[in-house]
């Protein structure tokens, strides 16, 4: 059984397009805390021991200017550069300006981790119990296992009333395993009513309470034995698409089709809020506010 302290790995080096800027470093609090703060604040407490930051290179000072010190003697930290180069030479396109997504991004991580770990967006707000929940199952999962976990939250409450998001809508068995993922790159509130565009473009209606993928999923070291096989695929069917991602949920299914690995979905009453729009962010300093005022989190995290 593994008993030593799991890894956070954060997803920090998206360019943040449809919010306007670096979300990952914005301030939500008038102490200057950014969503990641309250994150790595969080995972502290649940008992995570080291934190990964996925990275673009050009804020590499930045973040470890902010995080170095906040962590320097309560945790180990590690940087890892998820650059559009870092693929195979024959693929590399100069005109490229987007990250390759989620799913490279873990790829990545693979030298930069060696225990057990969840990986999670920068820019979500996960909340504290989801935390826990998810300490306490990597702790107790086998580092040789291959089952893994997933942090469920229900659709309704992760849409933004400022435009579309995208979304991992997942299919649960009765034993609340995962049983298939798909990438929802489009979902909206219009009239009140949740929308999601098919393969057409055509809008169709989704169910508020489908249980979707926050990007928060729980592994051990075995994960990367996966996907690096279905990126290179990828890379050569999409080459010359410049906005193509890889996502997490690609990873997922591939893990999923494997007969020895399992991924089991983890429930939280925590309630998420995330920025992907700039008029989001009222929303979630508002959200912020509240729970200092309950006494989840103190005025200064550090």
């Amino acid at each position: 059984m593994s008993k030593s302290k799991p890894t956070l790995v954060i997803l920090a080096a998206g360019i943040g397009s449809r919010y306007g800027g670096l979300k990952q470093l914005d301030t939500f609090t008038p102490e200057g805390d950014t969503i990641m703060d309250f994150s790595i604040y969080d995972a502290l407490q649940a008992g995570f021991g080291k934190f990964v930051f996925i990275i673009s290179k050009n804020i590499e000072e930045e973040c470890k200017e902010i995080f170095n010190k906040k962590l320097e003697g309560k945790a180990e930290v590690g940087y890892v550069f998820q650059e559009i180069d870092n693929v195979p030479a024959k693929y590399r396109n100069p005109e490229r300006k987007k990250p390759w997504g989620t799913g490279h991004a873990l790829l990545m991580a693979k030298d930069e981790v060696t225990e057990n770990f969840a990986i999670i967006n920068a820019d979500d707000f996960y909340g504290k119990e989801a935390f826990e929940i998810m300490a306490k199952a990597l702790t107790e999962m086998d580092k040789e296992s291959y089952h893994f976990n997933m942090m469920a939250y229900l659709l309704k409450n992760t849409v933004s009333d400022h435009g579309f998001v995208s979304r991992g809508e997942c299919q649960v068995d009765e034993n609340n395993f995962l049983t298939d993922v798909t990438e929802r790159t489009h979902i909206e509130k219009i009239d009140g009513k949740l929308m999601r565009k098919d393969d057409n473009g055509d809008f169709i209606p989704i169910d508020e309470n489908t249980i979707v993928s926050m990007n928060f999923w729980g592994f051990t070291p075995k994960c990367f034995e996966f996907g690096g096989a279905l990126f290179e695929e990828f890379l050569k069917e999409n080459e010359h698409d410049l906005k193509a991602e890889f996502f997490i949920t690609s990873v997922v299914n591939e893990i999923l089709k494997s007969e020895n690995a399992s991924l089991e979905v983890l429930q939280s009453n925590a309630k998420w809020f995330g920025v992907t729009y700039k008029e989001d962010k009222e929303i979630v300093k508002k959200e912020i506010e509240k729970l200092r005022a309950q006494k989840v989190y103190p005025t200064n995290l550090w």
